[in-house]
């Protein structure tokens, strides 16, 4: 394989420094962070601790490997669609969140160490407004 140079590439090719964002409903975007918790291999994830509590610059810059916001992260159509870190801030940004909604899926409080991946794809699907398929899933989902 050849590599050349940016300016050596402006020569035979037309160089776009910047790519077109792909443009996703909110709702299709908790849609996918809840796929990508069902996907995950780890089926139990960190929590972030005492969300509520912080001081907003730091609640926002709050973040961990291994948190359900780790997984949004990791998962490049929703990096393509404009999820640029694996924060707090940037969780709430992106899928357009309420702290109080945010708090409710990621912090310690609610689930102690470890919250299961299953478990938080319920709630994301249920902020979505996501109807689940079939009368257990609803069920599961009506109590989750």
């Amino acid at each position: 394989m050849e590599q050349y140079a940016l300016d050596q590439l402006k020569t035979i090719a037309t160089v776009s420094p910047t790519c077109k964002r792909l443009e996703i409903a909110r709702r299709e975007r908790l849609e996918r962070w809840a796929e990508s918790l069902e996907r995950s291999p780890r089926p139990f994830l960190k929590t972030l601790h005492e969300t509520e509590y912080q001081p907003m610059a730091d609640r926002l810059a709050l973040r961990d490997d291994g948190t359900p916001i780790s997984v949004a992260f990791a998962d490049p159509i929703l990096r393509a669609a404009g999820m640029e870190n694996d924060s707090y801030g940037e969780a709430k940004r992106f899928f357009e969140l309420s702290d109080e909604q945010l708090h409710d899926l990621v912090c310690f409080c609610h689930f102690g160490e470890r919250v299961s991946a299953a478990v938080v794809a319920r709630r994301l699907r249920k902020m979505s407004g996501s109807k689940p398929d079939g009368f257990f899933a609803q069920l599961r989902a009506w109590f989750a």
